[in-house]
């Protein structure tokens, strides 16, 4: 099963609305969820192209995904301590390799938006613990996760912020940057397909 882009929480979607399609896959039986999105990255190794295996998140979207009445497909408080699974990391690792494309890792912060970043929040961010920013994501995450579906994702780095020179960005500069790194990242999922 494949979405055609997603609900993003900016546009004025409710929780239940952006992660509603993850519900109907669970209902569908799917067990691993490969999701993508297009982030500003803070780390100075970062540049723009690069792709970045999500490792971990932070969230900081105004409301949780999981408020109000628990679903019974898991518990109250799930665990979050391995969000994305090491297991398809580590094989993700192996196909990049044996197909020469450069990865990096870092760390998804999720924000509501719509704006992109301020220079300030963009170093705030990156203090925190963040490598790369994004308005997307981390709640379709946290409900599959939360479902006991396996999640692998993938940031295509399309601007750069928080260091000494302020770069402007523009919509269609994320969106050229992303359909550039799409072939690469289409190669790892494809593969990560076949062998998972």
């Amino acid at each position: 099963m494949a979405m055609d882009g997603r609900f993003h929480f900016y546009e004025g979607y409710t929780m239940k609305e952006v992660t509603f399609p993850i519900r109907v896959m669970y209902e569908l039986g799917i067990t691993t969820l490969f999701v993508s999105n297009a982030s500003g990255g803070m780390n100075p190794e970062f540049k723009i192209g690069d792709l970045m295996i999500i490792t971990d998140h932070i969230n900081l979207f105004p409301e949780h995904p999981l408020h109000g009445k628990n679903f019974p497909t898991g518990p109250r408080f799930p665990d979050m301590h391995e969000a994305y699974d090491h297991e398809l990391i580590k094989l993700a690792d192996t196909i990049a390799e044996e197909k020469g494309i450069k990865v990096q890792h870092g760390v998804y912060v999720g924000v509501q938006g719509p704006t992109f970043e301020t220079p300030a929040e963009y170093r705030f961010y990156h203090l925190i613990g963040g490598d790369a920013v994004g308005m997307s994501t981390v709640p379709e995450v946290i409900v599959a996760h939360h479902c006991g579906i396996k999640v692998f994702g993938i940031s295509v780095i399309t601007d750069l912020g928080g260091f000494d020179n302020p770069v402007e960005v523009s919509h269609e500069e994320v969106q050229e940057a992303a359909n550039e790194a799409q072939p690469r990242m289409c190669d790892i999922f494809r593969e990560l397909i076949k062998r998972s």
